[in-house]
């Protein structure tokens, strides 16, 4: 006898301050269930950024990648946003300041010592493995 196996129910992540659709790829594309834990942990990290500076919000500029719009975009192959384990955000603060805080925050154990990159306007935080740029 065959067992009803009804499909499992993914929990849809969210936080405090951010949606699951503003990680959303920008060709359109939704994140994919199976990177939902990832977006989860990716969020529960910027939560403690944001909550760091209080009340300066977080713009999630670039969330889960599809492979195609990654390469469009001349993003790395290996890119953390290819699993929805990246953001790459800005604040109205100085990426310089962001970055400082972050690397702080991961020095004290408050968030995953990740990817962090600093650029012009904008900062890259991943929950991969750590490196700085």
């Amino acid at each position: 006898m065959k067992e009803n196996s009804k499909p499992k129910k993914v929990k849809k992540p969210s936080s405090k301050h951010f949606k699951l659709e503003e990680f959303a790829c920008k060709d359109g594309t939704p994140v994919p269930e199976e990177y939902y834990k990832n977006v989860q942990e990716l969020m529960d990290n910027l939560e403690v950024i944001r909550e760091h500076f209080g009340t300066f919000a977080i713009k999630i500029n670039s969330g889960y990648r599809t492979p195609a719009y990654n390469k469009s975009v001349g993003g790395a192959k290996k890119s953390q946003h290819l699993t929805a384990s990246a953001a790459d955000f800005r604040m109205n603060i100085t990426p310089r300041v962001v970055q400082d805080a972050v690397e702080q925050l991961q020095k004290e154990g408050k968030i995953k010592e990740g990817g962090l990159g600093r650029y012009p306007t904008f900062t890259h935080y991943d929950i991969g493995e750590y490196r700085n740029w």
